[in-house]
This record gives structure tokens, sequence and C-alpha cells, in this order.
């Protein structure tokens, strides 16, 4: 994951691509062709470029994950329960799905509710301490 995420300017960013015709964009990076139907430039072989998400959204639905998941999936030992929810971007109108950072719990989050992105500590082992993307409630 650690091309799906930019902490390079101090703030959390995702990294994806957008057409350069239509300004569609993907998440993850899409790197093949504009797959959207209408637009023009994907007949003529648009280009992709690379593009930095919005850092705020809001809750559109969300979850408690209380078991280990399965691999190729991975996960802290012991594992720990955590929240994960579904947020739509405020600019680009797409959901993305995200671990809500520790000490929140499904009792704590609404639809609708605004978060930014931040980043946490998905597990840790003997090699490295292996962050990803996770989702902060924050007061609008």
């Amino acid at each position: 994951m650690a091309d799906w995420f930019t902490v390079d300017d101090g703030t959390v960013r995702l990294k994806g691509t957008r057409c350069s015709a239509c300004a569609t964009p993907y998440f993850p990076k899409n790197t093949l062709a504009c797959r959207n139907p209408y637009c023009t430039g994907a007949k003529d072989g648009s280009e992709l470029e690379e593009y930095l998400f919005s850092t705020r959204g809001r809750i559109w639905s969300y979850a408690d994950a209380r078991y280990k998941p399965p691999a190729p999936y991975v996960s802290g030992d012991p594992f720990e329960p955590y929240v994960v929810a579904a947020v739509e971007l405020e600019v680009e109108k797409l959901v993305i799905l995200g671990q809500v950072v520790r000490g929140f719990t499904v009792d704590d989050l609404v639809v609708g509710m605004p978060v930014e992105l931040a980043v946490g500590t998905l597990y840790e082992d003997d090699e490295a301490e292996h962050t990803v993307w996770m989702w902060r409630p924050v007061n609008d």
C-alpha cells in the first residue's frame, strides 16, 4: 500500500489517477485507459495522470470488524477489532473504504458525519511498522 497514499507535504492524501480528457478520478490507480463511457477522449487514447484526492468527506456507511480477516488480508497479532467506514469524498464524490482511527466505535459514528484522512498503524512485525490511511471524525 506504499503507493496508495502519501504524506510528503505533511498532509495525508490518497494517490490515484484522473483522466486528462474528462477528469474522471480513479482509486486505486487506473493505468490502462479511462473507463468512463461518456468520455470523448477515451476513444482517442486520453491519458491518465497522477491525482491526489481531497482529504475530507462524509461517512456513507460503516461497520464493526470483529473477526480477523482471512488471508491475503493482514492484521495485527493478536487481532484487535476495528471500525471500517465507507466515506464519500467532498470534491470527487467517490466512496473510499478505510479503517477508522483507533479509539472510535460504531456507537461514535453516524451516517453523514464529517471525517478527514489520517495515517495509522495497520500492524507491526519484526521488520517494520506498516501504516495505512484511516478516517478520523472531525467537527465541522
